[in-house]
């Protein structure tokens, strides 16, 4: 599981002073960098591998600005060309969020979804959630 610490700026808050439901799939994103470093290293979009095919986030409580939110993300499943990766928000020792994003691993010459290769799935395995 990876853990990243965020500090939610005041522009990402809206009129009722919580933080805006359209910056959790952003932080989301953000924090999915060490999974997306498995299949390219240097993120040079020239050689993504990746394509979304699903988010849901579901909001189980509020956040609020200037206090840190912690994002725990791991991987749910691990399919032939597809995985799910689960996610959580976290503040005052409380979950806020939940997302998952189902992500494919494309060829994006040929436009379609190509199979995880044996060493991607062991990466994605270290993470597994229940591991």
């Amino acid at each position: 599981m990876f853990k990243e610490k965020i500090m939610p700026r005041f522009t990402e808050t809206d009129a009722l002073g919580h933080i805006n439901n359209t910056v959790l799939p952003v932080w989301f994103e953000a924090t999915r960098m060490p999974i997306f470093r498995f299949f390219t290293p240097d993120l040079n979009p020239k050689k993504w591998k990746l394509i979304i095919a699903k988010i849901e986030v579901e909001f189980q409580g509020e956040l609020f600005y200037g206090q840190e939110v912690e994002i725990k993300t791991a991987v749910r499943k691990i399919g032939n060309s597809s995985f799910v990766i689960e996610q959580s928000a976290w503040q005052h020792a409380e979950q806020c969020a939940l997302g998952k994003t189902i992500v494919v691993r494309y060829d994006f010459d040929n436009k379609k979804a190509k199979a995880l290769s044996e060493s991607e799935k062991a990466l994605l395995s270290e993470h597994l959630l229940g591991n």
